[in-house]
């Protein structure tokens, strides 16, 4: 083979390698925003699964957002509240890839067991005592088990909860406390571990579900017979 035939093979080899890196991450925006638009009636473009709306009618309004201030309201049997601020509360964080919440919780308040699959999560007490953790994927060897990082926070203390890992807070004092959360996505996603294999329209056949947790059937049925609700 000639020298030439191996310099355009090679050529072609790392143009290959630079698509397949440039199409493992979100592309950059072109553009200085792209404010989610709430009709699609005559939109043709598509960012992130949303319209955009025309630069010209963007307002100062699309980008702000009004109420962290405001406690949750923590009388659901959780005894906690999540108020998401994603891109279906804040418009113009579509594309930006960025969310925040505030979480609020009654003493012995649980935002129970979930994980976002497409975002980390970084947690700032601001309020009160949480207990917080979340537990590892599955180990390599099956005879060991997931580990949990978990601690008592306190006022000014920060925690991150990796993305796609089971992880929750629980409120430890007696006092109510509150959290303010951010993410590395505009729309991180909550799947609640209890709601989803409990709740679930249509119900999940409880022999899997008897299998999978090792307990009786008619202890799954009696779980998904009950109000499995969220608190967000």
């Amino acid at each position: 083979m000639k020298s030439t035939e191996i310099h355009l093979l090679l050529f072609i080899a790392i143009l290959a390698i630079s698509f397949l890196v440039a199409s493992a991450s979100d592309p950059d925006p072109l553009q200085d925003f792209c404010v989610s638009a709430n009709s699609t009636t005559t939109a043709t473009v598509f960012v992130n699964g949303k319209t955009c709306k025309d630069p010209s009618t963007v307002t100062v309004d699309d980008f702000f957002y009004s109420g962290l201030n405001k406690p949750g309201n923590i009388t659901s049997p959780l005894g906690s509240k999540v108020t998401m601020v994603f891109e279906r509360q804040l418009a113009g964080l579509n594309t930006l890839g960025v969310a925040t919440a505030r979480l609020d919780f009654a003493p012995n308040g649980l935002n129970p067991p979930h994980e976002h699959p497409r975002a980390s999560e970084v947690l700032v007490v601001l309020e009160g005592t949480l207990y917080a953790g979340f537990i590892t994927s599955n180990p390599p060897d099956p005879n060991d088990n997931s580990r949990l990082f978990a601690k008592i926070l306190y006022p000014g203390d920060v925690f991150v909860f990796p993305r796609g890992l089971i992880h929750f807070q629980y409120n430890v004092g007696d006092t109510n406390a509150v959290a303010l959360v951010s993410f590395n996505s505009q729309n991180p996603g909550v799947v609640t571990v209890a709601k989803v294999e409990f709740g679930s329209e249509p119900p999940v056949l409880a022999a899997v579900l008897a299998k999978a947790f090792q307990i009786d059937e008619s202890l799954v049925k009696f779980l998904q017979s009950l109000p499995w609700t969220g608190n967000n």
